[in-house]
């Protein structure tokens, strides 16, 4: 069928070869060339320049991808569309969870629900806030709980849950530890680790602390939040951690006038059918939402 030829051309672009294409749709490396010379033929494109052992998209390629995607999300659309004929809630739950939200936030929510819907096989990705938007937008997963862009993202729907308010931190023996008061441009002389400056987090750091005058270049950059903690705790540099990770080995830094804070939350698409077991799991994060964040 077409849809498998352009299954091969998505799973090629996304993994950067021929084998581990082959290797996950579960196929032989000449099954997958097959079905893209087909297509090739079919559109009348060559769509990868092949060099070596390496793979890389053409013009014809790069325009065609994101119509590939969109056609074998609208497939799984109407896959679920049908599925949720049935009442019951069972089957593939398709979900991404940013690293941060994962750890602390969702563990209970998970419990919760695989104890109620215990014919529901989730399968989770782990994987950053900007590449989960981007999974939902591309009909990877069916919903992701995240820290939701600013401003929001113009092709998804997002459910805020949850604030998640952030502070300074320095390690107890960096010198402004004890000072009596710091100003955010007092900042200004100390390295600085922060997430990634491409980021929803350090977008949202940037705006808060760039309104208090500061401009900030971090000296070293990390996705994990607990790895940022551990960096500020030796003393390589000021960070901001959510504020309910205070830790022994870090002093919290109270800066006048600044106030940091996330929105964490889940994201769809407006136009794909969720399955019985993506709308089971909203509702159990609606239950939780807090007060502030109905507002």
């Amino acid at each position: 069928m077409q849809t498998e030829a352009i299954q091969a051309f998505v799973s090629v672009c996304d993994r950067g070869s021929f084998q581990a294409a082959a290797e996950a749709l579960h196929l032989s490396q000449p099954t997958i060339s097959k079905r893209l010379a087909a297509l090739e033929t079919r559109l009348g494109h060559e769509l990868f320049d092949r060099v070596g052992r390496g793979v890389a998209l053409t013009e014809a390629g790069r325009a065609y991808l994101p119509h590939a995607r969109e056609l074998l999300a609208v497939i799984q659309d109407g896959a679920r569309a049908l599925d949720n004929l049935h009442a019951d809630t069972a089957g593939p739950l398709r979900l991404a969870l940013s690293h941060h939200v994962g750890l602390h936030r969702m563990p209970e929510v998970l419990r919760a629900y695989i104890a109620r819907y215990p014919n529901v096989a989730p399968e989770i990705a782990f994987v950053d806030s900007e590449a989960a938007c981007r999974s939902v937008v591309n009909g990877e997963r069916e919903l992701a709980v995240i820290t939701l862009p600013s401003p929001a993202h113009p092709g998804l729907v997002e459910d805020c849950i949850w604030h998640d308010p952030m502070s300074v931190f320095v390690g107890r023996d960096h010198a402004l530890a004890t000072a009596e008061s710091v100003a955010a441009t007092d900042l200004a002389a100390y390295p600085a680790v922060l997430p990634p400056v491409e980021s929803y987090t350090y977008a949202i750091i940037a705006d808060a602390l760039g309104a208090a005058g500061l401009d900030i270049a971090p000296r070293m950059t990390s996705h994990y939040l607990e790895t940022l903690r551990m960096l500020a705790g030796v003393g390589i540099g000021w960070t901001v951690l959510p504020t309910s990770m205070e830790h022994p080995e870090l002093a919290r830094l109270e800066l006048p006038g600044v106030a940091i804070q996330r929105r964490l939350g889940a994201i769809r698409h407006p136009r794909r059918s969720l399955s019985n077991a993506a709308r089971a799991l909203l509702t159990m994060l609606d239950a939780r939402r807090e007060p502030s964040a109905r507002a």
